[in-house]
């Protein structure tokens, strides 16, 4: 397996669950980014309380004010992340903030469809091309020809509950706006890989497994996957991933999920 290496990431939803895993995990590599940006709504308030004790021991870390449901604050957010990436670019820019509800077909609500799509599905759009010129600049800093994470790649963390195919614990949890959002997502991870694929930018759907989270455990269940292995599992997996992957719906083990 080889090891990520990136000069700088950018991780949404970065206060709790696999968010804070995947800034842990990247601190913690052999080589660390010299930039790890963590996106969270409210950077000085209870909830990210973990990050601010990482940052206070991680001169790389960096919290940067982010509400992905809001382009005013996606924009401000990019324009920092340039400011302080000072002239290099965006090697990884990391989709991971979502949203759950449990609703059947009978009780979803135009509200609800509309708050998760819009958290889920059309926030990894406009984050996109909000960092685009800096994800553009990484890729045209970097050597060689092929697409990798370590050159410049949008990774949309996706669900197995947004596969068509599967239909993945539909007795335990119907969860009618978080699977459209998902599938949905899917196919926007698509249309990235296409129309990024002249920049040099790799695009990709992850599921993440059934994960032991605040939203992992909102059907009544407990998940089998930890966040450790998960977000162990993803980041071997994004060490490997070349021109041949983008486009793809993968698992945290690498396995292709059926869309």
């Amino acid at each position: 397996m080889g090891e990520l290496r990136v000069h700088s990431a950018l991780v949404t939803g970065a206060n709790r669950g696999i968010g804070l895993g995947l800034v842990q995990h990247l601190l913690a590599l052999p080589n660390p980014p010299e930039w790890v940006f963590a996106g969270c709504r409210d950077p000085k308030g209870q909830r990210a309380q973990e990050l601010q004790k990482l940052a206070s021991k991680h001169p790389n870390l960096v919290i940067v004010p982010l509400e992905v449901t809001d382009p005013a604050s996606i924009k401000a957010a990019a324009a920092s992340v340039g400011e302080r990436l000072k002239g290099s670019g965006l090697n990884l820019l990391i989709n991971n903030a979502g949203i759950a509800k449990t609703n059947s077909l009978d009780t979803e609500t135009l509200d609800n469809m509309s708050q998760l799509f819009t958290t889920n599905t059309i926030a990894p759009l406009l984050l996109g091309q909000a960092f685009l010129p800096l994800l553009k600049k990484a890729a045209q800093g970097s050597p060689g020809s092929g697409m990798s994470c370590s050159k410049a790649a949008i990774v949309n963390m996706s669900s197995i509950g947004g596969s068509i195919k599967e239909m993945y614990l539909w007795e335990a949890a119907h969860c009618v706006a978080y699977r459209c959002s998902k599938a949905a997502l899917n196919m926007l991870t698509r249309c990235q890989s296409m129309g990024y694929r002249e920049h040099g930018i790799l695009c990709v759907a992850l599921h993440p497994g059934w994960v032991q989270t605040d939203m992992g455990n909102a059907a009544g269940y407990t998940p089998p996957l930890t966040v450790d292995a998960s977000v162990g599992g993803m980041l071997k997996v994004l060490s490997n991933l070349s021109e041949k992957d983008s486009g793809a719906f993968l698992d945290w083990e690498g396995n292709v999920v059926a869309w």
